[in-house]
């Protein structure tokens, strides 16, 4: 499975730091930008690639992405049928666990703006070492979701 990153400018530092962590650990990654910092650039420019790839190769690629709260990146990967983005603000990693034992959620969106470094990294290594507990409650509420027309 490949990680891919992405944030945008709030996210920028956050998301450089476990690009750091991730690959000192081994994992197969992506920066999929921004590259340099820009004060000014829109998220769903960045965003939306990302949740294409995933689209284009789900058993393949699983996302991590940053924004100051991680709500609007969120939101745009979910306007994807098929990308479940779940996003975490800090506090109670519980969040991440249910949103892949339940979810099958294959984003994660983190708040730069309320998340240190260390809780970052510890939910980055909660959300890669949950997996999907494929329940057929989980299963069916799954496609529904991802089948909206």
């Amino acid at each position: 499975m490949k990680i891919l990153l992405a944030s945008d400018h709030a996210g920028f530092e956050l998301k450089n730091k476990i690009k750091e962590y991730l690959e000192t650990e081994g994992f197969t990654l992506e920066d999929m930008g921004a590259h340099v910092l820009i004060p000014d650039d829109n998220y769903p420019e960045i965003m939306i690639p990302v949740a294409m790839r995933i689209l284009h190769d789900p058993e393949n690629y699983t996302a991590i992405i940053f924004g100051k709260s991680g709500n609007g990146e969120a939101m745009i990967c979910n306007r994807l049928p098929g990308i479940r983005a779940a996003v975490y603000h800090g506090k109670n990693l519980e969040i991440i666990r249910l949103a892949r034992e339940h979810n099958d959620a294959n984003v994660l969106s983190i708040g730069a703006g309320f998340v240190e470094f260390e809780e970052a990294r510890e939910a980055v290594r909660l959300w890669i070492s949950t997996p999907f507990g494929k329940e057929p409650r989980h299963i069916k509420r799954i496609e529904m979701l991802d089948n909206i027309e």
